[in-house]
Formats: C-alpha cells, sequence, structure tokens
C-alpha cells in the first residue's frame, strides 16, 4: 500500500501532462470531424474546350461536335494558335481539339483520319480525351457495319445516350468510420507519449538513492514491491486508455455502438498494452529525468509521423511505409485503417487485424523479457 501511495502521489504532481495530451486528442479529435464534415459529396463538373474544326459541320463531323459541346463546357478563343496555347497555360481551357480538314470524307471511307489535341495533363483534361475516345470507338464500331450515315449516326447516339445505373449495396458509413479510424489514429501519439512520459518518470522517481535505501531496508520482498509498482503502471495506462475510449463515444456516439466500435476498443487496448511494457522498459534503464522530452520526440511523435498516425497512410511515400513496417505503431494504425472498409465480420475480414493484434502482444513480450533480464542484472548488482 506504501508504494501504492507514492505511486499516486507522483502522479498527482504530473497529472498536468495527461491533461495536456487529452487537450490536443480533442482538439484534433474536433479539427478532423469539421474538416470532414465540409466535404461529404462528389460533384462531377465538365471540362472547358475548345474544338478548332476545319472541316464542313455536317454528318459526323457535326454529330461529334454536338456530343462534346452536350458533355463540355465550350469555349471561344481568338483563332491565333499563341492565344490557344496562352488559354492552355492559363487554364482557360483543359482541351483543345482540332477536327482537320475532310474528317468527315475520310472517316467514311475508313481512312482513319487523326484528330490533333492539346491539354493541360490535369485530370479534366483526361475527362474530356476519354470522352473524345468514347465517340471515336462508338463510331467506328458502327463504322465496321457499313451502315448508311444517317443510320451509323443514329446509332452512335443511342448508344453514346445510354447511361449505366449505379446501386450502391454497402451500407457501410464510411465518412463516420472515417473519423473514427482517424481519431484512434492520433490516440497513438496520445498513448504513447503519455505513457512512456509518466511511467518513466514514476520509475526515476523510485530509482532515487533515498528511496532505494528505504526500499532494501524495509521488510518488503522485492518481487512484490516489483509486482505492485507493474500492477500501479498497469492501472495508470489502462485508465488512460479507457478515458481514451469514453471520449470516442461522446464524439463518436453512434458509431462506437457497432461492431466497428467494438474492433476499435479492442485493437487500443492491445496498443495500449504494448505501450505500458514499452513504458515500463524505457523505465528501467532510463535514470535522466531531462532525456525524456528526447525520448518522446523519437519514439511517440517520429513513429506517429511515419506510420500515419498524423498523416493518412495512402499519402505516405513507399520508402518511409516500408520503415514503418519495423514499428508497433504501424500495425495499430494500419487495422484501424483496415477496420473502416470492413462490411461482414468474419475470419477473412478480420484476418489482418487479428494478425497486427499478434504482432502487437509479441513486441509486448518482448519488451517484458527484457525488462525482466535488465531488472534481475540490476539486482544483482546492487
Amino acid at each position: 500500500m506504501t508504494v501504492f501511495k507514492a505511486f499516486l502521489k507522483v502522479l498527482n504532481k504530473n497529472k498536468a501532462i495527461v491533461i495536456m495530451y487529452t487537450v490536443i486528442l480533442i482538439f484534433f479529435a474536433g479539427f478532423n470531424m469539421k474538416t470532414n464534415d465540409n466535404n461529404t459529396t462528389f460533384t462531377a463538373s465538365k471540362p472547358d474546350i475548345l474544338i478548332v474544326c476545319e472541316d464542313e459541320i455536317t454528318g459526323i463531323t457535326k454529330n461529334l461536335i454536338e456530343y462534346i459541346s452536350k458533355n463540355s463546357n465550350i469555349k471561344e478563343i481568338e483563332n491565333d494558335e499563341e492565344k490557344r496555347n496562352d488559354a492552355l497555360f492559363y487554364r482557360d481551357v483543359n482541351y483543345i481539339v482540332y477536327i482537320p480538314n475532310d474528317f468527315r470524307k475520310q472517316f467514311l471511307n475508313h481512312q482513319n483520319p487523326e484528330i490533333k489535341i492539346k491539354s493541360t495533363k490535369d485530370y479534366q483534361a483526361s475527362l474530356a480525351n476519354m470522352m473524345l475516345e468514347r465517340f471515336l470507338n462508338v463510331a467506328n464500331t458502327y463504322l465496321a457495319f457499313d451502315l448508311a450515315e444517317e443510320e451509323m449516326l443514329n446509332a452512335i447516339n443511342e448508344t453514346l445516350e445510354q447511361e449505366v445505373n449505379v446501386e450502391v449495396t454497402s451500407k457501410l458509413d464510411t465518412d463516420s468510420l472515417t473519423k473514427v479510424s482517424s481519431y484512434y489514429n492520433f490516440t497513438n501519439y496520445c498513448i504513447l507519449a503519455g505513457a512512456i512520459y509518466i511511467i518513466c518518470l514514476i520509475l526515476s522517481s523510485f530509482k532515487k538513492e533515498s528511496v532505494l535505501k528505504r526500499t532494501t531496508i524495509s521488510s518488503m520482498e522485492y518481487q512484490k514491491y516489483n509486482r505492485i509498482l507493474l500492477l500501479s503502471n498497469s492501472l495508470f495506462a489502462f485508465a488512460m486508455w479507457f478515458f481514451y475510449v469514453l471520449l470516442s463515444y461522446i464524439l463518436f456516439k453512434e458509431s462506437m455502438w457497432t461492431l466497428h466500435g467494438a474492433f476499435y476498443i479492442l485493437n487500443s487496448f492491445v496498443f495500449s498494452f504494448f505501450a505500458l511494457t514499452l513504458a515500463f522498459f524505457l523505465g528501467n534503464i532510463i535514470s535522466d529525468k531531462n532525456a525524456l522530452n528526447g525520448i518522446i520526440n523519437v519514439i511517440a511523435l517520429g513513429s506517429s509521423f511515419l506510420c500515419g498516425a498524423f498523416v493518412p497512410l495512402e499519402w505516405l511515400p513507399k520508402t518511409v511505409l516500408n520503415i514503418a513496417h519495423i514499428l508497433p505503431s504501424y500495425y495499430f494504425i494500419k487495422s484501424n485503417e483496415v477496420l473502416k472498409t470492413v462490411e461482414v465480420f468474419d475470419f477473412a475480414s478480420l484476418k489482418p487485424i487479428y494478425l497486427n493484434m499478434m504482432i502487437l502482444l509479441l513486441f509486448a513480450l518482448a519488451f517484458i523479457i527484457a525488462s525482466m533480464i535488465i531488472t534481475n542484472k540490476k539486482r544483482k548488482l546492487a
């Protein structure tokens, strides 16, 4: 009981650190929710196209111009090539289509006339290019049947007017789950930084010469002393984890009362256990309190940047991701990212998450063994 009281006393002196990380987490979660709410729908836009036609506007040529006009914003630029290039450069147009002289005649004679283009090479230009290729592919298909021009044009128009009806069969609320994933990804930093700072600080306080002497001459067994200290640190680590979980229920009420929420909690619990073992290991090898800030920056902040806690994994370069594979945080964050796409909770869908949890537990086991070895060695030297 004396050890536990001393633990609580040290913890109470450093409660500001825990509060600081909690405030950071709340701020990030609130900012993330506001950002995601700004963009929840997709609206298709039409590319800006300039058509330069040197052919007589009739037949297939007219049909092509009408199709492009219907599916884009047609721009009028002065008949000067330099002005056209300037329009591309300043993004006044995304795409320029050059229909050559005798296009209709050459097309109907199966001579495959070349339509030259200029583009800004952005996504709008790609859309315009797809549009042009679609028309030409459909037109060439009907041309092969040797139909009369008018009959061929009717068939082309009928085909191009067909639209694909898309039915969304997934009932997954990806927007809400993305917010939850981002929240739990960010807890990677808060849990690691909080656990390492507080636990290392507490263990270093118990390493003071005066405290060690009192422990040595007391009637308490060394193993019991270590056990109480470990349980006390565990109590703090899981209290911090529980508070962050409770906060997630307040922020993401609907998403957390689901199977997805249960697995986010389980995944964060396993990671908190790993963070506890890592902090306990570091606390056994570090005595200098001044070194803690540097350690937190290297481990907590570094792993958060490399493993996708602050920047989504899909945005990170391949080289960074290859490095991230050696860090435990990667497997915690990867499980969160997988969870937001899970629709059916079966073994096949959850297998990657189970494997990531096993890897975290193996890391935790390694740090437990390392802590025991270091503790035993120190005890023999004492």
